[in-house]
């Protein structure tokens, strides 16, 4: 079926267009880049008028503006309320959204931090570790320069030992396209020593990000005051 409304379908409201031409599911199925200048500014202001559709609307303001998205954030209020089906509020909304846009491109993009080595893992978990008494595990999600995506807590256990299950781990990464890991956990009683239980973990945890093709670069275990790094020791 073809995946743009006929001319009939554009003078539907969009709930009565074919499911694959809806913006709202088009956008859920493909993502927003899938969509047209039209249909983002459809979903935004939600209707249109009784003959048009709100992606129609937007396709013929966008028409008067040559198609360009610099030109439709020039217009005023008053110009936007001159189309047929856009009041108010759906005037505002458009100015709004095109006003986002500005700022967005004027906003130089967030710096990930860079978890390339044990003490800047340190630096980053500490505080977040320091004045636990129980034992957390956290992974560090990272991108192949090794730059963080995303921290994640994966358990919170008792005072000896934390629960940890690798198909978490890897799930994560893989949702978050992660391509490089370490493995984060404290030792409230201070003692950066890892246990057995710790280098069975590492081991299990080594073995599945490799069959993944996940690089896992270390696992670190954070005190109050020190940490210990199997990268730095050679025990991974």
């Amino acid at each position: 079926m073809n995946s743009k409304p006929s001319t009939l379908n554009s003078q539907l409201s969009i709930t009565n267009w074919a499911e694959e031409d809806r913006p709202r599911e088009k956008l859920m199925a493909h993502g927003a880049a899938a969509l047209s200048d039209s249909e983002l500014l459809g979903i935004l202001i939600g209707s249109g008028s009784p003959k048009e559709s709100a992606v129609a609307l937007m396709q013929r303001i966008l028409k008067d503006c040559d198609n360009n998205l610099n030109t439709l954030g020039k217009m005023s209020l008053y110009e936007l309320m001159q189309y047929k089906g856009i009041g108010e509020a759906k005037a505002i909304t458009i100015i709004a959204a095109c006003e986002l846009g500005k700022r967005r491109q004027a906003t130089n993009a967030a710096e990930r931090p860079d978890m390339g080595s044990a003490q800047a893992v340190y630096n980053y978990m500490h505080p977040k570790m320091q004045d636990l008494d129980t034992e957390e595990a956290w992974v560090l999600l990272m991108n192949q320069r090794f730059r963080l995506i995303k921290a994640v807590r994966l358990s919170h256990g008792g005072l000896s030992e934390t629960a940890v299950d690798v198909r978490i781990i890897l799930r994560e990464a893989l949702l978050n396209n992660a391509t490089v890991l370490t493995l984060v956990h404290n030792h409230p009683s201070g003692n950066a020593r890892p246990s057995g239980d710790d280098d069975r973990l590492t081991l299990k945890l080594k073995q599945a990000s490799e069959v993944m093709r996940i690089y896992m670069v270390d696992h670190v275990i954070v005190t109050d005051g020190k940490y210990y790094s199997y990268a730095e020791e050679g025990k991974i």
